[in-house]
């Protein structure tokens, strides 16, 4: 079996197409394909609340190529999941029907709430010692998801309108950054010796360039170090000296600052990075929904 996976989000959309394995008693998968377009629908979602005419056809023409792929790889199952720039596009829902006129995907414009649950269906946690407390930090172009765990229960989570794109395009708010500060505090100050587990692109990215061994976690401490450094750096110089991707270089600053921000207010010193997101999420819920 072929599941895929589409994660409209605000900086990028994503295809990942997995193999199904089952073993005894237990069903995984393995990645055979990963697709990533960065379309940034949020530069149009949060300035104009509205996706514009010429990104509306790019991602039209982004979902007819994994249809496409999902039928040559021959998919038998499918979830595709649009977040934070499609919720605020006042034309989303109508955006939604057109890619189901002319790709034949459907399309669902998931909460907060349930992006957070999704994020944390991906079993980031699964090699780290579950009876240890750990809040999730994801980081997207729109939002930012935070879900508390103590010994492998879900405690509390929530979804705040701060992400890289909506900084870039300064449509961050003060009262966001101060509600998001007072909720990590309120509900991580009882929690001693408190771990954070990072997902997303741009933590991923932050760990490859940290250097640090496979499944050892990102201290604070290397983490402040290396937002020093990279904004030393223009962001051509980002482009051409770093070898970063033009549509990583800007985000990653601001990511840091999320990063950071969160880290220093729930008084976390390492931060594990599993490499995992949105698109492995929703692999995992289609395996729950699929299999019994």
């Amino acid at each position: 079996m072929r599941y895929a996976a589409i994660d409209i989000g605000s900086n990028a959309v994503r295809l990942l197409i997995a193999d199904i394995i089952q073993n005894t008693g237990s069903v995984s998968f393995k990645k055979n394909t990963l697709i990533r377009v960065p379309l940034r629908l949020g530069d149009d979602a949060f300035i104009q609340q509205h996706i514009s005419e010429k990104k509306t056809t790019e991602l039209v023409k982004s979902m007819v190529a994994f249809r496409n792929l999902m039928d040559v790889y021959k998919v038998t199952d499918y979830l595709a999941c649009a977040t934070s720039a499609m919720r605020e596009a006042k034309n989303g829902e109508d955006v939604v029907k057109l890619i189901k006129d002319e790709a034949n995907i459907d399309i669902e414009i998931v909460h907060g709430s349930k992006e957070a649950s999704i994020i944390y269906a991906s079993h980031a946690e699964q090699n780290i010692d579950k009876s240890k407390n750990y809040l999730y930090i994801d980081v997207g172009g729109g939002s930012t998801e935070l879900s508390l765990f103590s010994a492998g229960e879900l405690i509390v989570s929530r979804s705040f309108n701060i992400g890289t794109i909506r900084i870039l395009d300064n449509q961050d708010t003060e009262e966001t950054w101060n509600e998001m500060k007072d909720f990590v505090r309120d509900n991580t100050r009882n929690f001693k010796q408190l771990s954070g587990i990072g997902t997303g692109g741009n933590i991923n990215k932050l760990f490859r360039l940290s250097e640090e061994k496979e499944d050892m976690p990102l201290t604070f401490a290397k983490l402040r170090s290396l937002y020093t450094y990279l904004s030393s750096f223009s962001l051509k110089d980002r482009i051409n000296v770093l070898g970063l991707n033009q549509d990583r270089a800007d985000v990653i600053i601001p990511a840091c600052e999320i990063y950071l921000t969160v880290m220093k207010n729930a008084n976390i010193k390492n931060i594990y990075v599993p490499r995992v997101g949105m698109v492995d999420g929703i692999i995992q819920t289609l395996i729950e929904k699929n299999i019994q």
